[in-house]
């Protein structure tokens, strides 16, 4: 590793990381859709030439490790020019799940030829078809999921190729609202491209090139003393998935840690085969997962980019549920998947550094969309996630009603989902005494009761509602979720996966599982 100038290491760092917070905060702004909006389900980035992570902002953890294999094979397929945007979704070439789509562009200069820089955010739509508003079924394989995006160019050399457009937006449900997002990330980008043309004018190409270098070799360099600092050795776990939502067979997801001379590998065979329904992660999805356990482990505060990820090779065996091949369904394996993967890693590694590792948190995202036609004769799509309890820490009880792990959104405001939708909350609080007991307690988790007011189709995907959120170190497990139906005044339990038509007047509780606790009660 070269020599470091610390002080001007640091300033560019945090310069580098306000570009992609900018860009976040310009496509918050922008957005027509409160998943976008309010929620932030949204991620943005830059990249060198070679597209390789320099920086991230604060946003989506199973965006953010898994969007470098987009770019990778963006750049594999495409030749970039100036005022190019390409677009893409397939999980099956570093995207996530079909809703999420990726935007990126490419940072030219008059003396090169080439891009010197990329740009992209990803983004998680309310709906881009399929069989079921929201685009997050039931499904059995990926055609059903909805319109799955190649590399294209959806801006080439500055002029919007409106052929895709027009074929895009006539196959979802709400395509006003879609164009709009999509335009709120094009704006995104051409921040992105803003700022970075201005660190260039300001210190020079090469002095921008040189710093980002640097930046991914301190990263490289703390994640490996990280490393060094924990015994060598090899650490297995496993947990489960409730089910796949087509057949009630749990479904098992292992790893093995090994940790030697500063690098880590990470071996999830004797995970299960790819399965039918759609709990199903694409390596993108477990790659992303596993990084993010590794950087919440650490100590020290590593930059999160390409560097950080060096020292560590995931092995995750063609045709698994950690690693699924096409045509396989795969809308639940980036929201509900990620998470166990999440929970299996972290179990891992609270055998090698057990006073960093917290209890299990919910483990799900508890996802819920529901579509329909407004009593105006308008579409509507809607999608939220529904926080739950943290798992205890060592040193403190978890945090009650929060995202957790893979989601980092906020909640949707109730009074911007009834003004938006044909829906009504009528309950929304913290379920008591969901959290795991220990010496530092499991958060609780929530209950949120939603009213429809027009006929529509609600699919929901949650998980912990057979296998509950592990305690650690003595601490007990948290309470498994529940879903109800309440129709004509009675109640109906639901499976933790469905898809149902509700009719005026039906609503749907949801409460989410409590975190574990994290020691004995007698401390």
């Amino acid at each position: 590793m070269s020599e470091l100038d610390p002080i001007r290491l640091e300033i560019f760092r945090s310069l580098f990381t306000s570009v992609a917070e900018e860009m976040g905060a310009t496509l918050m702004r922008s957005a027509s859709s409160p998943n976008i909006k309010e929620r932030r389900d949204y991620s943005c980035a830059i990249f060198n030439e070679d597209g390789a992570l320099v920086a991230q902002g604060e946003h989506m953890p199973v965006h953010l490790g898994s969007m470098p294999l987009s770019v990778q094979h963006a750049l594999n397929e495409i030749s970039f020019y100036p005022g190019d945007i390409v677009v893409l979704n397939d999980p099956f070439h570093g995207g996530t799940h079909l809703p999420d789509i990726t935007m990126i562009a490419p940072v030219f200069f008059p003396e090169k030829d080439t891009p010197i820089f990329f740009v992209a955010n990803r983004a998680h739509h309310a709906d881009v078809g399929g069989i079921s508003a929201g685009s997050m079924p039931l499904a059995t394989e990926i055609y059903q999921e909805g319109q799955i995006i190649p590399p294209v160019k959806w801006v080439g050399r500055g002029e919007p190729n409106t052929d895709l457009q027009k074929l895009f937006l006539r196959n979802v449900r709400t395509p006003g609202e879609r164009f709009e997002d999509l335009a709120a990330q094009e704006a995104s980008l051409n921040v992105g491209l803003r700022r970075l043309h201005e660190l260039v004018d300001r210190h020079g190409a090469e002095t921008i090139h040189n710093f980002m270098r640097q930046v991914l070799e301190y990263s490289e360099q703390l994640m490996q003393q990280e490393l060094q600092a924990i015994q060598d050795g090899s650490y297995t776990a496993a947990d489960y998935l409730d089910d796949d939502g087509i057949t009630e067979e749990p479904i098992r997801i292992e790893c093995t840690i090994t940790i030697k001379a500063g690098k880590a590998r990470v071996d999830f065979t004797g995970s299960e085969l790819q399965v039918r329904g759609s709990l199903n992660a694409v390596h993108a999805i477990t790659y992303s997962a596993t990084v993010y356990c590794f950087r919440c482990m650490a100590l020290s505060a590593i930059p999160v980019n390409d560097g950080c990820f060096r020292p560590l090779e995931i092995i995750t065996p063609p045709g698994s549920v950690v690693n699924a091949e096409r045509p396989a369904a795969v809308a639940g394996g980036n929201v509900e998947t990620a998470q166990r993967i999440v929970d299996v890693v972290l179990r891992a590694l609270s055998q090698a550094v057990p006073n960093r590792i917290p209890a299990a948190s919910q483990g799900t995202m508890n996802n819920l969309a529901v579509g329909g036609i407004t009593e105006h004769g308008d579409p509507f799509s809607y999608y939220e996630t529904i926080a739950g309890g943290m798992g205890g820490r060592p040193t403190k009880d978890g945090i009650d009603g929060i995202h957790t792990h893979m989601t980092n959104t906020m909640n949707t405001p109730i009074e911007t989902l009834e003004i938006a939708y044909p829906l009504r909350i009528e309950e929304y609080r913290l379920r008591g005494n969901s959290g795991g007991s220990g010496k530092f307690r499991g958060g609780d988790g929530i209950v949120r009761k939603i009213r429809v007011l027009a006929d529509c189709s609600l699919t929901f995907l949650g998980e912990r509602r057979i296998f509950a959120p592990y305690g650690l170190q003595g601490g007990h497990a948290g309470l498994q979720g529940m879903n109800l139906l309440e129709r004509d005044g009675r109640l109906k339990k639901l499976p933790g996966k469905f898809i149902r038509q509700l009719n005026p007047g039906d609503a749907l509780i949801v409460e989410t599982p409590g975190g574990g606790g994290f020691g004995g009660d007698d401390g």
